[in-house]
This record gives C-alpha cells, sequence and structure tokens, in this order.
C-alpha cells in the first residue's frame, strides 16, 4: 500500500489492524485513564427507559379493558419488565412487553384521551380503595418520556433518535442570541459532523463542525424561535453568500419541525448553566478553544445575559490597549479553559504574554496597571476540584483541535488542577501540547474509536519509555568480581539506597532488591531467581512493583500458579491499583488482575506479605539487601519447617484435594503408586527440566512433583477456547473433598476409573454429589440459545455453569464471587459489567453477548 496514502489520512503510517491498545499499553508501561473518568461517554450509554419510570398500559384478560399504571423494573434493549401500580414489592405478577406491539402510553394519557382506568384483578384484591391509590401514584410518578414510547421514536436509544440528515440548531460561539440549523451527517457514539444549512458547494473548513451531542450550546428545531433567537449563518458563512440567498434559505429551514423530528428531551443530560457575575471590562487567563495550546491574558469585553460573555484573547498589537482584540469565544461560568489571574504562576505554568507585549518577563500587577485593568475575583470562578483520576503518563483517545475529524492516541503529560497537557501520537505534523479540562468532550476511553467503529490516529512505532526496564544490576553470574568493601560501607550504601526512593516523592518507589541466596519456596526456581537482576527501580511505585511480579512469575515453576496465588488475595485488601499481569504455562497464556500499592510508604509490607502468600522468604525481595545473611535465618530450614512457621494451611486451599498434600512435618509420604492414581484425575504432559539450584535439604524445589490445580480457572486466558483437559474440574474436586484423607496409600481399596468429561460441557448428570440444577442451556445455532429452565430461576452454580459453557468462561470466578444469579445475570448491561466486575471493553463486550443470548431466548421462550 502506498506510504503516502496512509500519511494523508492521518499520518498514522500503519493501519488500524495494526493496533492493539493492550499491546501498546503493556509494551510502554502505562496505564488507561479508567473509563468512568468521561461522564460524557458514560452518559451516552445510558438509554432513555430507566428502571423506577412509569407508564400506563392496556390490562390484558379483563372483561372492562382499560389501562392501569405500571413501573419499569429492568429493561433490555426494547424489551422492558414491568409490575402494576399496587403490587409494591410483590414480583409474582411481573410481566414482560414489547416496546414496539405493547399499547404503552405516558402517565396522564388515558385521562387526556378520555379513556378507562381500571386496575387488574389482583391489584383490585389487594387494594378496595383502587381510585385513592391512584390519585397518589398520578401525583408522585414519574413518567417515562411520551417520544421513547409513542410515535416514530418508539422504543430507539436516544442516540439512535440523532440519525444522519436529521436536522439541529447551533448557537453561533460568539453570539448567544444568533443560531443556524445544522444536518447531521455522521453520528460517532454521541459525536456528531453538522453540516451547516445552506453551505453546499461551500469550502469545508467553516461548513462543517463537530460537536458532542451534550454540547451546551446545542438545542433540537425549532428552538431558536421559542427561546426568540434570530436565525443567522456564523460570522465565517456570511460573507460567502449574498444576504438575498441566506433569506432564502431562512425561509426553507424555519419552517416548525415535523412530527418525528428530534426533540428538547434527547438533550436532557445537558449541563445546567448558572448564572455568572462578569462584568466588562474585568481581566483573566484563558486557553483559546480554537487553539488550545498556551495560557494567555484575555478580557471579558461584552457580557450579554446572566448566563453568557464573550471572552477575548489579549492581542496588544490590535490598537485596544490590551482590551481584547484576539480571537473571542463566548463563556459561561463553567466554561473550561478560563482560569482567574495568577492561575499559572500558582501551579508552575508558563504564561504566554500577549502578542505585542514588551518585555522580558511578564507581571500581572504591571500589566493591569499597565491595561487600567482589574482582575475578575476568585469568586467568579467554580471551586476548582482535584478528586478526578487522570495521572501523568496515563494514556486516552483526544480530538486534534486543528484536525477534529481526527482522533489520535494521546499521553497525560501534565496535570494541574482539572486541566491536563495531552501530547498527541500519530499526528502527521508535530504540534504542540494541547491543554484540556478533565470534563472535556473531546476526549474519550481508551478503545472508544474500536467500539464506535472509527478510525484512530495512532503512532507508526509504539513509543517505547527508554527506562521501562529499570534494572541496573546485572545478574550476580555476569558481573565482574566485587571489589573488598568494608561491611560498614555497605550498610550505608544500602540504607541510602533503601530511602533514594522516598526523595523523589510520594509515589516514587526505591530499588526492589532480589535476595537470591533467601529461601525461594516450593513454587519460585532459584536457579531462576538467580539470574534475575539484582535489583528494580526505583521509579513509579506501580510500575516498579509490576515489572518485579513479572520478573517472579516468570522465575517460577508454574507461572499460571504463581499469578494466582498473586491474584488471590482475601486476607488483604491494599485499596491499590489493579494491573493485569500475564503468564504462559504449558502452551497457554493467562492473566489475571492483581492490586499493586501505588504510594512508597506501603512498598516494604507489600514485598514482605507477598513473599509470604508465594511461602518464601520474607526478605526475597523487598527494599532491602540481604548482604551475608538473612535475618530470617531461611537458609538452614528445610521446606517442611519452613511452611511450619510461615507458610500456608494447605488444607485450606480452594481446589486442593484433602490428603493429597499436606506440609506439616509429620506428615505421610507420597508413595509411587499413589502418585500412579493421580493419573484418573489428571492428564500429564511432558515435564519440565528442572534448573540447577542449590536448594536446601528436603525442599521440593525442581522436583516437578507439584499438582495440578484449578489455578488456571481464576485466570483469563488468552487462547480462549482450547479445552482445560488437564485440569480438575468442579465435580471431581466436590467429589475428592467430599472424601476424607486416607491415613495410607494401602488402607484404600483401588477406585475405578471414571468416565471423565469435557470441562466445558454445562452437564453435572454424571456426578452424583453435586447439588440438583435446572438443565444448562444448549446451543441451537452460533447467536440463538435453547433454554430448559427460565433463567429467573437459576441459582448462582447455575449462572457460572452457563458462562463456563461459553469463550468467557475465565470469568465465572467473579460470577460466582459477587453471587450473581439469574434475575441479577438478566440486569447486567456493558457499563455495569465493565464498572462492577472492571473488566476492560473488549471482555465486556464479548461477555454481554452472549448475556443477551440468554435475555433474547428468555424473552422468546418464557417471557409471554
Amino acid at each position: 500500500m502506498n506510504r503516502e496514502l496512509l500519511d494523508s489520512d492521518g499520518g498514522s503510517g500503519q493501519d488500524e489492524s495494526d493496533f492493539n491498545w493492550d499491546e501498546y499499553l503493556e509494551e510502554n508501561r502505562v496505564l488507561a485513564v479508567p473509563h468512568h473518568a468521561f461522564k460524557h461517554v458514560d452518559l451516552s450509554l445510558q438509554t432513555g427507559l430507566t428502571p423506577g419510570m412509569k407508564l400506563e398500559v392496556f390490562v390484558r384478560g379483563e372483561p372492562d379493558g382499560g389501562y392501569w399504571l405500571a413501573s419499569i423494573i429492568t429493561t433490555c434493549g426494547q424489551l422492558l419488565l414491568l409490575r402494576y401500580e399496587g403490587y409494591h414489592d410483590d414480583r409474582r405478577a411481573d410481566f414482560w412487553c414489547d416496546i414496539m406491539t405493547a399499547d404503552l402510553h405516558p402517565v396522564g394519557w388515558s385521562r387526556q384521551q378520555g379513556r378507562l382506568m381500571r386496575p387488574p384483578e389482583g391489584v383490585r384484591e389487594k387494594h378496595e380503595n383502587w381510585e385513592a391509590l391512584l390519585e397518589t401514584a398520578l401525583s408522585e410518578s414519574c413518567s417515562a418520556p411520551a417520544h421513547l414510547l409513542e410515535g416514530p421514536h418508539r422504543g430507539k436509544n436516544p442516540l439512535d433518535l440523532l440519525a444522519p440528515g436529521s436536522s439541529v440548531e447551533l448557537q453561533d460561539s460568539e453570539d448567544p442570541a444568533v443560531a443556524w440549523v445544522a444536518v447531521i451527517e455522521e453520528n460517532v457514539g454521541g459525536r456528531l459532523c453538522l453540516r451547516y444549512a445552506g453551505t453546499e458547494g461551500l469550502p469545508q473548513t467553516h461548513a462543517r463542525r463537530w460537536v458532542f451531542y451534550l454540547h451546551p450550546l446545542l438545542h433540537p428545531p425549532g428552538w431558536a424561535r421559542e427561546h426568540g433567537c434570530t436565525l443567522a449563518p456564523p460570522a465565517v458563512l456570511r460573507g460567502l453568500r449574498s444576504e438575498a440567498e441566506w433569506d432564502e434559505i431562512r425561509q426553507r429551514i424555519s419552517a416548525p419541525p415535523q412530527d418525528g423530528a428530534i426533540t428538547e428531551e434527547l438533550f436532557k443530560d445537558k449541563p445546567a448553566i448558572s448564572a455568572h457575575c462578569f462584568t466588562e471590562g474585568m481581566k483573566l487567563e484563558a486557553v483559546d478553544p480554537a487553539s488550545p495550546f498556551s495560557i494567555s491574558p484575555a478580557t471579558v469585553t461584552k457580557v450579554f445575559s446572566d448566563q453568557y460573555f464573550l471572552v477575548e484573547m489579549d492581542d496588544l498589537r490590535a490598537g485596544k490597549g490590551g482590551a481584547g482584540g484576539g480571537p473571542a469565544f463566548l463563556c459561561h461560568c463553567d466554561s473550561a479553559g478560563i482560569l482567574p489571574v495568577q492561575w499559572s504562576l500558582k501551579n508552575g505554568v508558563q504564561l504566554s504574554p500577549p502578542p505585542g507585549y514588551e518585555g522580558q518577563d511578564f507581571d500581572w500587577a504591571d500589566y493591569l496597571k499597565q491595561c487600567g485593568a482589574e482582575a475578575a475575583p476568585q469568586h467568579c470562578f467554580p471551586t476548582e476540584q482535584c478528586d478526578h483520576e487522570f495521572m501523568e503518563s496515563m494514556k486516552l483517545e483526544a480530538v486534534n483541535p486543528l484536525s477534529p475529524e481526527h482522533i489520535h492516541v494521546a499521553t497525560v503529560t501534565k496535570v494541574r488542577g482539572q486541566h491536563i497537557w495531552l501530547r498527541l501520537e500519530g499526528v502527521k505534523q508535530s504540534i504542540p501540547e494541547v491543554i484540556v479540562h478533565v470534563d472535556s468532550m473531546d476526549i474519550f476511553p481508551v478503545s472508544w474509536c474500536e467500539t464506535n467503529g472509527y478510525t484512530l490516529q495512532h503512532p507508526s512505532k509504539p513509543r517505547v519509555q527508554k527506562q521501562r526496564r529499570v534494572a541496573v544490576v546485572q545478574p550476580e553470574k555476569h558481573r565482574a568480581p566485587p571489589r573488598a568493601t568494608p561491611p560498614e560501607t555497605l550498610k550505608q550504601q544500602e540504607s541510602s539506597q533503601s530511602d533514594s526512593g522516598q526523595t523523589n516523592g510520594k509515589y516514587c518507589c526505591p530499588k526492589i532488591y532480589f535476595n537470591h541466596r533467601c529461601f525461594s519456596g516450593p513454587y519460585l526456581n532459584k536457579g531462576r531467581i538467580a539470574e534475575l537482576p539484582q535489583c528494580v527501580g526505583p521509579g513509579n511505585c506501580v510500575l516498579v512493583l509490576k515489572e518485579v511480579l513479572t520478573l517472579l512469575i516468570n522465575a517460577a515453576y508454574k507461572p499460571s500458579r504463581v499469578l494466582r496465588e498473586l491474584q488471590l488475595d482475601e486476607e488483604a485488601r491494599w485499596q491499590g491499583q489493579g494491573e493485569t499481569l500475564k503468564a504462559k504455562y504449558k502452551g497457554k497464556s493467562y492473566r489475571a488482575t492483581v492490586e499493586i500499592v501505588r504510594t512508597a510508604d506501603r512498598v516494604a509490607d507489600f514485598c514482605r506479605k507477598t513473599c509470604i502468600r508465594l511461602e518464601c522468604c520474607p526478605n526475597l525481595f523487598g527494599p532491602r539487601m540481604v548482604l551475608e545473611r538473612c535475618s530470617e535465618n531461611c537458609s538452614v530450614l528445610t521446606k517442611t519447617k519452613y511452611t511450619h512457621y510461615y507458610g500456608k494451611k494447605k488444607s485450606k486451599r480452594i481446589g486442593r484435594p484433602p490428603g493429597g498434600h499436606t506440609n506439616l512435618e509429620g506428615g505421610v509420604k507420597r508413595t509411587g503408586k499413589r502418585r500412579k492414581r493421580r493419573k484418573h484425575f489428571f492428564v500429564h504432559k511432558k515435564k519440565r527440566s528442572a534448573s540447577l539450584d542449590n536448594t536446601p535439604a528436603g525442599s521440593p524445589q525442581g522436583s516437578g512433583e507439584e499438582e495440578d490445580l484449578d489455578e488456571e480457572d481464576s485466570l483469563s486466558e488468552d487462547s480462549g477456547s482450547e479445552p482445560q483437559d488437564d485440569l480438575l474440574d468442579d465435580s471431581e474436586h466436590s467429589e475428592r473433598k467430599s472424601q476424607p484423607p486416607s491415613p495410607t496409600p494401602t488402607e484404600t481399596a483401588p477406585r475405578p476409573r471414571r468416565r471423565r468429561r469435557k470441562a466445558h460441557s454445562p452437564s453435572c448428570s454424571d456426578n452424583e454429589n453435586h447439588p440438583p440444577s435446572p438443565k444448562s442451556p444448549r446451543a441451537e445455532a452460533p447467536e440463538k440459545l435453547l433454554l430448559d429452565s427460565s433463567p429467573l430461576e437459576w441459582s448462582v452454580a447455575d449462572v457460572v455453569r452457563f458462562i463456563r459453557t461459553t469463550d468467557c468462561s475465565p470469568l465465572a470466578r467473579i460470577f460466582l464471587d459477587q453471587e450473581i444469579d439469574g434475575q441479577a445475570l438478566l440486569l447486567l448491561t456493558l457499563p455495569t459489567v465493565q464498572e462492577c466486575m472492571g473488566l476492560k471493553l473488549g471482555p465486556a463486550i464479548k461477555l454481554c453477548h452472549h448475556i443477551e443470548r440468554v435475555k433474547l431466548a428468555f424473552y422468546q421462550q418464557f417471557a409471554s
């Protein structure tokens, strides 16, 4: 493919399919801004009909017919679960209906149309005075929007109504009393490409404009006439046609809106505009929206109303004495980019003097005196909150202000209050860092473009941080023999190295040392530990500790097992930051979320407790270097003695069959015969070769005899499709747990070989010890299910069993931990799955696909 053609599309220099956000974040050792930090995106995912709203529905099965009030219990696309008014918390009479076919209306419709209102028989039995119940409900009800229940908009998502070809009105960006009609050409997840009316054949630069649908200046058709605004094209377009031509266009577009037009209800989530207290002549600091690359002095040059005022960037060359003269833009009290005088100085940001300013250093006091103006008081600006989710080095997607049709990979380079500085990646020509507000509607979470089918401009080659691998010392066997150093000097070096990270701030981690002389425990290979770098760091706590844990996983006999041990953290909640770590074992890849501390004061405790969880010496890694002898005296302990003092109780471990292994000193030795019988439960693969190490006597390191457990059951498998034939399934665990441990292998009669079943099979009929459950769903076609029981009756175990029949089986443990039963499953949506389960967008969409299949099958089979 021609390179010039690729570059002309935004300068990415590679196909969109070449870019993967997960790989990009991992390779650069950076984090994405959390999805919930983008409020406008969350609002765009919400539907118009929400639980708690009331409506009027025709009562079927009654001899007299009539309508009655009902409350929305839950929604799923165009399907609603309703409950008649008067049933309160009794859900026995709940029923499903289809918005497209049911006789539904907003509250009050029956009385307006003179229709009979009469409750169903069940409500009449519960409430003799149902007329009073009706009057109370009518006075307190929150009605569902009429346009979502009737007419051409019935059953549609609000964003779907903003379809290409629809008309809207857009207030002028310099005069709020002027508006003009625009036609939607494209709707990308609520981000609208608008073309001003009457601009056919005119240059695209001024004819088009991109705005998010919640923009405060965007309105439905007819808004200008209702609010007394003048219909006139923007100033940049007026000179491109004669006044007569504009009058003709105005007559054509000023007709009353037709049925099916966009209504004000679609914009109900727009932020309210409060009254301001700015007056003309006040000075402030501002970011020009058209060129948001610097902060400069600006002036309030006009006050239109108690809501809007005009701000102009100061330009001393304009002959206005510093009272504006530069680019102008409409503002309200909560507008982003307007800041009080001295804000830049207080936040350590460079303030750009106005063009034409004479002098080397800009001083506000001298400037105000020179202009004869006063600074806008602090109370004119909203109180600045700093409790947001944006941090330096985080990644997101952002609009290019010089080319609004392009959305780029972006990096947060600076955070000051509620404003952030972004470096755009994949731009054709280098531009300065962009200054945006954290609530800007021109920034989006990672994968937003992919979700909405829009091209993301990305770097042709991922930007890899030069110092992301912060190991500064080579493995001991590769290093030259050190010179003899007095012990006192070594101790001083150790102390200074341990404290070096603290001087760089709260989030800077000190060096983390791998003390390979310490006991490495049953999971870590001592030979591989010796090959690790002597230390990692200093640097950002999350990045350093993530690197340390990754090295430990790769140094394990079974990386997937260590990954599971790191994932399980029921005993200690760090309130830290979730990071995705990966492991490869037996040709398969696994991933899991591991909690990592963010502040330096918790690093030492985190390292020590992590070591204990891995059943190794508490000093195996941490901010303390072991010089000669470990303070835990771990070198003289055998594995049995060490676990007795520091290890965990194996008998309580999930998935560990009782009697199969013990760490107690008097435990029964496993004979060869015992190990052969394991073939009834496992399919053994070729053992990994044990590396040489100097393990203490009695330790099983390097033996390769550890049992294969179901640790992968709780991990996300990258391959996602192949069955786990070498792992125990749940029913086999249940059966083995239900039997008491045998005193000796010879006292137990040989157990007949049981017929194995596939790990993905939902059936449990061959397991007598498993509790009864409804029949599992079976796939009729890739997109259709045939259910043998209603999901409303599914228990948590039934839901987990269904999830394990899909390609999202690694997520089954989440459903088990959060006790999601069938009713809860039907309530899950994409936003709730992402927020409550902490899933990234890709896995969340895949999971919701299966949930929607269950919902569809449920409505088709059981909702009638």
